[in-house]
Order: structure tokens, then sequence, then C-alpha cells
């Protein structure tokens, strides 16, 4: 069966930097679209950055020009390197895959879900 398993979250004072990783396994064939999603306490969960197996890339506005998404398709693995981490950012981060169609913010898009990391900014 598909395993997502996120590493990397944690502690880190404003300003600060993170890399996530997102190690894939029991898929037959790559996810088309994968993604980075976050849920901070008492609130919804939200996409963060998406992107497609051809590297098509798409950002949550608050966080363009701070995190990079990348996937690394050899190794099944996706990435998300967050920078100039503000406190807003603070949640507990998912990633999710889907194996057709086109990326999107909707939950229901993704069949796919990891157990989450979670990322405190201070």
């Amino acid at each position: 069966h598909v395993q997502l398993v996120e590493s990397g979250g944690g502690s880190v004072q404003a300003g600060g930097s993170l890399r996530l990783s997102c190690a894939a396994s029991g898929y037959r064939y790559p996810s088309y679209c994968m993604a980075w999603f976050r849920q901070a306490p008492g609130k919804e969960r939200e996409g963060v950055a998406s992107i497609t197996f051809g590297g098509t890339k798409d950002y949550r506005d608050s966080v363009k020009g701070r995190f990079t998404i990348s996937r690394d398709n050899a190794k099944n693995t996706l990435y998300l390197q967050m920078d100039n981490l503000e406190p807003d950012d603070t949640g507990m981060y998912y990633c999710a895959g889907r194996i057709d169609g086109p990326c999107g913010w909707s939950l229901s898009l993704f069949s796919f879900w990891g157990q989450g990391t979670q990322v405190t900014v201070s």
C-alpha cells in the first residue's frame, strides 16, 4: 500500500529555516501531483505548496518567496525548504499525493496523506 512519511520538522525561532522531506513508497506509478499542507491548532488544513511530476510549482501567497517545493522523482521524495519562518507558519505539516489529475488546493483531490511533522516557530 502507499505510504508517505514526513520528516524534518522541529522548533525554530522566527527568521530561521527548516527543510521538510516526504518519502513515498508503495506507488506503482509516480504520483502526478504532490503537495504540502499544514494545519494550525483550531484551524482548517490549508495548502502550502504543490508540484507536478513535470516540475510545475504553485504556492499560497503567504509563503511565496520564502518556501521552495521540490521533488526527486527517482527517489520518490518530496521536499519543502522553508526560509525566513514566521510564527504564523506554525502547524502540523502534511505531504499529500494524487496519482492523476491536476494539482489544486482541495483536500479531496489527494488520495494519499502522511502522518505529519510538527513545525513550531517562536
